[in-house]
């Protein structure tokens, strides 16, 4: 039965992944879901899914959760997910080399081995979809969030690379490219921003007291949608026989894409400074 197949997503503790995991079981997937706190893969196991432990920054992580899925598929995976991610907030010129670092290892190097090292069991069953949740931030670029900018870019050129390499094995690529989704990211993203960034020290450091009480807001950002959006479109993109490259999710996104392609980036620069 076509939903009977498995799919794996990663970052499923909560907001999009824990959604989009519900919502794949409810549509009669196999919902493979992995989160990196031990509590928080026993939280999903006891709400009846198969669960596993999955750190993207450490390789060994990842390839015991690469076995765990080969053992419980029997090498039949259709799908993996690749949601896992958080956001950097911070000056471009305010990011450490290490923070740089740690922001790739999570949403670009964590996602590339994971996704290489399941690949296999597609290309041998020669169908799979590998579907990437990228931003609206994986296109068009916006102050204090060069890092969380860089990686999703990096993800998208990687993603399109690997698209017109699996040409005729059957398995296809999509990305998702979410605007504003109602979740968990803007507090850990606060964490990261208050842990790794000297405001003090900072030329933006008046700037930066905005946007601390943008991220301690409970207040949804202009056309939020929940993460039942981002839901619908990994669906298509899972039943779809042509699924699209591309899913652009929520009005902002469809706005700077195509504010994108008509203006010159000079009037592109005056707008977006004016987002925050």
């Amino acid at each position: 039965m076509k939903n009977s197949r498995n799919v794996l997503i990663t970052g499923c503790s909560s907001g999009i992944g824990y959604h989009c995991a519900h919502a794949m079981k409810r549509a009669g997937y196999r919902v493979l879901a992995t989160a990196r706190e031990e509590r928080d893969v026993f939280r999903l196991q006891k709400e009846g899914f198969d669960a596993f432990e999955l750190d993207l920054d450490r390789s060994e992580s990842i390839d015991r959760a690469v076995e765990w899925v080969e053992q419980v598929t029997e090498r039949r995976l259709y799908a993996l997910f690749n949601n896992g991610a958080y956001g950097q907030p911070g000056a471009v010129e305010d990011l450490s080399r290490e923070v740089l670092r740690a922001q790739f290892e999570t949403n670009l190097f964590g996602t590339h081995e994971l996704t290489v090292k399941l690949l296999p069991m597609m290309i041998e069953a020669k169908e799979g979809r590998i579907v990437q949740n990228s931003s609206v931030l994986g296109f068009t670029a916006m102050r204090w969030r060069g890092a969380y900018n860089a990686g999703k870019f990096a993800l998208e050129g990687l993603s399109d690379t690997l698209r017109l390499e699996l040409e005729g094995t059957g398995v296809y690529v999509s990305i998702i490219q979410p605007g504003p989704i109602r979740s968990r990211f803007r507090s850990n993203a606060l964490e990261k921003f208050l842990t790794n960034i000297d405001r003090e020290h900072s030329r933006f450091s008046k700037l930066y007291e905005k946007k601390l009480r943008q991220l301690r807001s409970d207040e949804d950002a202009p056309f939020t949608l929940g993460p039942e959006a981002v839901a619908k479109a990994l669906l298509h993109a899972l039943e779809s026989p042509r699924p699209r490259t591309r899913y652009r999710v929520t009005f902002p996104t469809s706005l700077f894409f195509w504010l994108g392609k008509i203006l010159p980036d000079r009037a592109m620069d005056t707008i977006l400074r004016r987002v925050e």
